[in-house]
C-alpha cells in the first residue's frame, strides 16, 4: 500500500499534517454519516447516496452544518466521529 497525502484546502501557510485512516473493508454493517453542508440541492444528492448505501447494507446517520460558509462546529465533528465509521460530505449547487 502506498502512502497517501491529504491536502487541507484552507489557506493556511503551515497546514497541519493529518493521518488518513484505513478504508473500511466493507460497507455492510458499517455506519456511514452523511453531512449536508447546507448548500442548495445537497439534500437531494445525499438522499440518492443514502439509497445506495442502504442497498449495500450500511446504516446511515444524517447531519447538517448550520451554514456552508464556515467549517462544521467542533461539537458536530466530534458527534460524527463517535457515531460513524465513515462520513460522506455532500457538496451541491
Amino acid at each position: 500500500m502506498t502512502n497517501s497525502v491529504m491536502f487541507d484546502p484552507t489557506a493556511e501557510l503551515n497546514p497541519v499534517e493529518k493521518q488518513i485512516l484505513p478504508r473500511l473493508e466493507s460497507l455492510s454493517g458499517a455506519t456511514i454519516g452523511l453531512l449536508d453542508i447546507s448548500k442548495p440541492r445537497g439534500k437531494e444528492f445525499l438522499d440518492e447516496v443514502e439509497k445506495h448505501l442502504l442497498k449495500m447494507g450500511a446504516s446511515v446517520n444524517r447531519y447538517m452544518k448550520p451554514t456552508f460558509a464556515r467549517v462544521a462546529p467542533q461539537e458536530l465533528n466530534q458527534k460524527i466521529s463517535v457515531e460513524c465509521d465513515a462520513v460522506i460530505e455532500g457538496l451541491a449547487d
